[in-house]
C-alpha cells in the first residue's frame, strides 16, 4: 500500500521526511512545477517519478526514458528522487547529467528512447522546480496526459515493477554540441554577443557558436545558480536592457540571449533595439518562404498578426494558424500539420525538417537567425527589422494571480469582453471586430489593435499582451481598457512591467 501525497507540510518537521508533499496545482498544462519544499518535497518528486513510470508502463512493454537536470542547486537531488521512483516502477533510465531541455529532447533521437524527463525550472526565480516530459518524441505533454498522470501521483496509484535499471550518458553535452555544429560554417564573419543569465546555456551556447564560425562575446556565461544579475529569461525587458547594452558597447552585429534551460532565444539587433520573439518570427518566415514557397507556420494567440497580412509572407505564399499558447500546445500543432516551423511569442520555436527535429532549442533558432543574417549579405539585423511593416506592441505583461483563481477570473475576462461586443459598445472608440476566445481571450478592434488577456499555464500569473497597426497611441488606449477592468478584480495583483 502506498502513502498518498498530501497537499500541505512544514519542512524540517518528521512528517515531511515521511511523508510525499505534492501541491495539486503543479501540475500544469503541459509541465510541472513546484516551489521546492514549499508545494512538493523529496519523497513528492519520487512519487511523480513512480507515477511517470506507472503511465509509460501502461503503453510501453519495457519504457526507458532520458533523464537529465538544469543548474540550480537542488536539481541534482531532485533528479535522483524522480529517478528512484522511475527505477521503482520498471523504468529503464538513461541519465545524462546535466542537460538543457533540448539536450534531453536530442538524447530521445540519438539514444532511440521514447520517453523524456527533464528536471528545470526555466526561466523561473529560484526555489521553484519542474519537470518537463513527453513519451513520444518530439512531442511533450498536453493536458491529457497531465491530467492523467496528476490523478495517478495524487491518489497513489502505483504500479511498481522489476527490471528498472540506470545508465548514466556521460558524453551526451559533447554528442548534442557535436550536432548542432556538424554543418558547414557562416560565410559572414559575425561578431554575436551571447548572454545566457549564469544559466545552463553558459555550458553550451558559446561554444556551439564559435564552432559554426562566429566571434562570441560571452555575457554572463559563467554558471551560478543564484542567478546574481537577473533571472535568465529572454523575454524579460532587465536581460534584453543587459544584452542590448554589451551589443552596443562591442558593436556586435546581433546579441542572441538563451533562457534557463537553453530551449528559447532573444534577439537584440546591432542598433541595440530588443527585437520580440514573434517579430523574429516574422523575419525568419519570410526568410524560409522564400526558400520553401507554400510552406506552413503555426504560431500562438499572443504573436502579431503579421503572419497573416505580411506582404512578402503573401507573395512566397506562406499559410499560418494561430493556436493554443504554450510550448506542448504549438509543437504539437506543428507537427500535425507538418508546418516548417512553430513560433511562440515567449520564444520556443518548433523547426521541423529540414531545419530541425520538431522540438523546441534556442541554439537551433539562434543558428536559424544567424543562417538568415547570412543570407542577407550586405543587411544587418536591424535593415531586416526595419523591413517589416510598423506595428507597436507591448512585452508581455504578467501580473500575479494565484493558481487557484486565474481561470476563473479568465472566464470573467472573456464574459465581460462578450458583453460589451454584445451590445455594441467600443473600445478606444472603435467597434469590437472580433473575440478570439481559443486561449483566454484576444479582444480585435475594427483596425486591426487587438489585446490579449489569458492565464499563464506555468506560473500564477494572468498573460495581457498587446498590439496596434495604426498607431502607439491606440495600442496603449486598448491597454488602458484592459488594464481598467483587471483593476476590479482583487485577486489581480502587481504586474511584472506594465507600458
Amino acid at each position: 500500500m502506498f502513502i498518498k501525497p498530501v497537499a500541505d507540510l512544514k519542512p524540517n518537521t518528521a512528517a515531511f521526511e515521511r511523508i510525499p508533499l505534492v501541491k495539486p496545482t503543479g501540475f500544469r498544462e503541459y509541465d510541472a512545477r513546484w516551489l521546492f519544499e514549499a508545494e512538493i518535497n523529496l519523497l513528492g518528486i519520487q512519487a511523480l517519478g513512480r507515477g511517470l513510470g506507472t503511465f509509460l508502463g501502461r503503453s510501453m512493454e519495457t519504457p526507458e526514458i532520458v533523464v537529465g537536470h538544469d543548474f540550480r542547486a537542488y536539481s541534482g537531488s531532485i533528479k535522483q528522487a524522480l529517478i528512484t521512483g522511475l527505477m521503482a516502477s520498471g523504468c529503464g533510465v538513461h541519465d545524462i547529467g546535466l542537460a538543457l531541455s533540448p539536450t534531453a529532447y536530442f538524447a530521445q533521437f540519438e539514444l532511440d528512447v521514447p520517453a523524456v524527463a527533464m528536471v528545470t525550472a526555466s526561466h523561473n526565480d529560484n526555489g521553484w522546480t519542474g519537470v518537463k516530459m513527453g513519451a513520444q518524441r518530439p512531442l511533450t505533454f498536453g493536458p491529457d496526459e497531465m491530467t492523467a498522470l496528476k490523478q495517478i501521483v495524487l491518489d497513489a496509484d502505483f504500479v511498481d515493477r522489476p527490471g528498472g535499471s540506470l545508465i548514466q550518458v556521460h558524453d551526451m553535452a559533447d554528442r548534442y554540441m557535436d550536432d548542432l555544429a556538424d554543418r558547414a560554417k557562416l560565410d559572414r564573419d559575425f561578431t554575436v554577443v551571447a548572454a545566457c543569465g549564469n544559466g545552463t546555456a553558459g555550458a553550451f551556447a558559446p561554444q556551439v557558436l564559435e564552432r559554426i564560425g562566429c566571434n562570441v562575446i560571452p555575457l554572463d556565461c559563467d554558471l551560478d545558480h543564484s542567478f546574481p544579475r537577473y533571472n535568465p529569461n529572454p523575454e524579460d525587458m532587465e536581460m534584453l536592457h543587459a544584452l542590448r547594452d554589451k551589443v552596443l558597447e562591442t558593436g556586435a552585429d546581433v546579441g542572441l540571449g538563451f533562457d534557463g534551460d537553453g530551449d528559447r532565444c532573444g534577439v537584440v539587433d546591432n542598433e541595440g533595439e530588443e527585437i520580440f520573439a514573434d517579430k523574429v518570427g516574422v523575419m525568419l518566415a519570410r526568410d524560409l518562404s522564400a526558400l520553401h514557397p507554400g510552406c506552413q507556420f503555426v504560431v500562438d494567440v499572443k504573436s502579431t498578426g503579421l503572419f497573416q497580412t505580411d506582404p512578402v509572407l503573401m507573395k512566397n505564399g506562406a499559410r499560418t494558424d494561430y493556436w493554443k499558447t504554450g510550448h506542448s500546445y504549438i509543437k504539437r500543432r506543428s507537427h500535425e500539420l507538418k508546418a516548417l516551423v512553430g513560433f511562440e511569442k515567449s520564444g520556443h520555436y518548433f523547426f521541423n525538417p529540414p531545419i530541425g527535429r520538431g522540438y523546441d532549442d534556442g541554439l537551433v533558432s539562434a543558428i536559424a537567425i544567424l543562417d538568415m543574417l547570412d543570407r542577407n549579405q550586405g543587411k544587418s539585423m536591424a535593415d531586416l527589422r526595419r523591413a517589416l511593416p510598423q506595428t507597436w506592441g507591448s512585452p508581455t505583461m504578467s501580473p500575479h494571480c494565484a493558481d487557484e483563481t486565474k481561470y476563473g477570473v479568465v472566464d470573467k475576462v472573456i464574459r465581460h469582453y462578450q458583453s460589451l461586443a454584445g451590445r455594441g459598445e467600443q473600445i478606444a472608440g472603435q467597434n469590437i471586430r472580433e473575440l478570439v476566445t481559443v486561449n483566454g481571450v484576444r479582444v480585435v478592434l475594427a483596425d486591426g489593435t487587438w489585446g490579449l488577456v489569458r492565464a499563464s499555464s506555468n506560473k500564477p500569473e494572468l498573460v495581457i499582451v498587446v498590439e496596434s497597426p495604426t498607431s502607439e497611441d491606440n495600442m496603449k488606449a486598448i491597454f488602458k481598457n484592459i488594464d481598467m477592468h483587471l483593476s476590479e478584480y482583487p485577486d489581480i495583483g502587481e504586474y511584472n512591467q506594465k507600458i
